[in-house]
């Protein structure tokens, strides 16, 4: 990857652990900036309109607005990015939800962290990604 090609990252995640994982996965790819963290979709509309990602990681499961919805929000706010849903749970309807909201790609929590860093490098290149689920 080019030097000059940094793609802005923001996490939605309301889990703790799964944010200080985040933070440390993403941390260590050379081609990746994080420019934020929400624990809410209230607060991540604050964020994306104050550091404008390339690329946000969305859970679906929120407290207040849940991911579908706050992905709508942050699509008419920030229609530049790219909002990829990471989430436990790939019922269908859920996935449905989170796509007709805007979503990119949908990829589950169990997805392998090569996955996650190809999918977020295929979402700021403008193309969909989507889990295959646990291998």
């Amino acid at each position: 990857m080019s030097s000059q090609t940094t793609i802005r990252v923001m996490s939605v995640e309301d889990n703790p652990a799964t944010r200080v994982g985040l933070v440390y996965f993403l941390s260590a790819q050379p081609d990746v900036q994080l420019v934020g963290q929400a624990a809410s979709g209230e607060e991540a509309l604050m964020l994306c309109e104050r550091e404008r990602p390339d690329v946000v990681l969305m859970d679906m499961r929120l407290p207040g607005m849940d991911g579908a919805a706050t992905t709508a929000a942050l699509k008419k706010k920030c229609p530049e990015a790219q909002v990829i849903v990471f989430s436990s749970f790939g019922e269908q309807p859920m996935v449905e939800k989170a796509m007709r909201a805007g979503a990119t790609s949908y990829l589950l929590k169990s997805t392998k962290p090569q996955d996650l860093i190809r999918a977020i490098r295929t979402a700021h290149a403008g193309r969909s990604a989507q889990s295959q689920g646990p291998q």
